[in-house]
């Protein structure tokens, strides 16, 4: 099956049939699908060469990771790129990941800028006062962040869990069980995500006029370890926590491990919420879940960012996208009332 045979089955010039497979957006978009459904019954499959010189388009999408964030070893990010990389393929991209020093980003996205290696790129684990939009605009490649910067929402285009709202609700339904005493186990809170859980946590205490303990909040890299280490340190206290909120699932799992270390009980003597980013090698599922979660699915994230990154900002780089991804509050296992000493 070649482009002549296809638009030969279509009833429409080669030249339209073209400019439908590569996005263009003078092509309607119930042309588009027709073009494209009928490409998949046959088995068209586009040469990718013929495609970057009928563009003028890499067809790449870039991904540059520094190395302190530790994305190639966190399960999180490469759900997210699972759910990328699916997209990616339906519309003919291909995905290049760089993983560079801290100190070696800004050359590697000026060297995928000068050499043309992509169209656009996705960029993660935004921080407080992250200057890579700015550096982005400068070298005029189009970009789309997964998460988002303060003070830079209404300018860059982006894509988030709306993770303040579900910290505040999954705090208000600790508080409901009459818990007090509430630890906090986040992420590296210089990270964007993790400052606004926590002020989704502070937020739920102040409507209450409830104080926040500071010995009951923990910020470091969402690993079990972290997990266990934090909660015995915290359950050996003369006033410990009755219960936990933590970032991470895999960072739950040492909550829980340490809980049964003090010979407790998880969601009898200590409830534990937990935020669930759906990773398929670590389900937190059944009938009833084992843990408490607010829960938002990263590949799904993943699949969307990159179609909103191919459909709506490569056809006019100007174009602004925000989107938020709300979470589920799903009652697992893991959370009961305060029992009363």
């Amino acid at each position: 099956m070649n482009l002549k045979e296809l638009s030969r089955a279509l009833e429409l010039s080669q030249t339209t049939v073209s400019r439908a497979l590569n996005g263009y957006p003078e092509v309607n978009a119930e042309t588009r699908q027709r073009v494209e459904e009928m490409a998949a019954k046959l088995g068209y499959a586009p040469n990718q060469q013929a495609r970057r010189l009928a563009t003028g388009r890499a067809m790449s999408i870039g991904h540059v990771v520094p190395r302190s964030l530790h994305e190639m070893m966190n399960p999180v990010f490469m759900e997210f790129i699972a759910g990328a990389g699916e997209a990616y393929s339906q519309h003919g991209y291909d995905m290049i990941i760089s993983v560079v020093g801290d100190q070696d980003v800004e050359d590697a996205y000026r060297e995928i800028a000068s050499r043309k290696k992509v169209d656009a790129v996705m960029v993660h684990g935004p921080r407080i006062g992250d200057n890579r939009p700015a550096l982005l605009a400068e070298l005029g490649l189009p970009f789309l962040i997964h998460g988002r910067i303060p003070g830079l929402e209404k300018t860059t285009s982006w894509i988030d869990v709306n993770n303040g709202q579900a910290f505040e609700r999954a705090t208000n339904l600790l508080l409901d069980l009459g818990h007090r005493r509430i630890a906090l186990l986040n992420g590296l809170e210089d990270m964007d995500f993790a400052a606004r859980r926590r002020a989704g946590f502070e937020k739920a205490h102040a409507d209450r006029d409830l104080p926040v303990d500071p010995k009951l909040l923990r910020a470091a890299d969402m690993t079990e370890p972290y997990g266990a280490d934090s909660a015995l340190s915290m359950l050996r206290q003369k006033a410990p926590p009755t219960a936990f909120l933590v970032s991470s699932m895999i960072t739950a799992i040492g909550v829980a491990r340490a809980i049964g270390l003090c010979g407790l009980k998880i969601g009898r003597d200590i409830s534990v919420i937990t935020h669930d980013d759906a990773l398929s090698f670590l389900p937190n599922s059944g009938e009833v879940p084992i843990f408490t979660c607010t829960r938002s699915s990263v590949r799904h994230a993943g699949s969307r960012a990159a179609h909103l990154l191919i459909e709506k900002i490569l056809p006019d780089p100007t174009t602004l996208v925000s989107e938020y991804l709300e979470s589920e509050l799903i009652i697992g296992q893991s959370t009961g009332p305060h029992q009363a000493n």
